[in-house]
């Protein structure tokens, strides 16, 4: 059964996302199902190899902006 989602996006992605979706002669809902549908999956198969490695990458983590900022200074200076 179908049922009606609402999301609330910034306007420049969802202008992506629909231009996307069009370049690959699907809809918008097709695309953001099989995101869900690929993302929840726990056949390692049908998971790019990003989302393999970021896939539970924040489960039950303690991470605030200050964690964001000690990275990015240990990276970057």
């Amino acid at each position: 059964m179908k049922t009606k989602l609402t999301l609330r996006l910034e306007k420049e992605v969802i202008e992506m996302a629909k231009a996307y979706s069009s370049e690959r002669g699907e809809s918008l809902s097709q695309l953001v199902e099989k995101f869900f549908k690929v993302i929840s999956s726990e056949k390692d198969s049908d998971i790019t190899p990003l989302v393999k490695e970021l896939k539970g990458f924040i489960k039950n983590a303690q991470v605030d902006e200050s964690d964001y900022k000690k990275f990015l200074e240990e990276k970057y200076l």
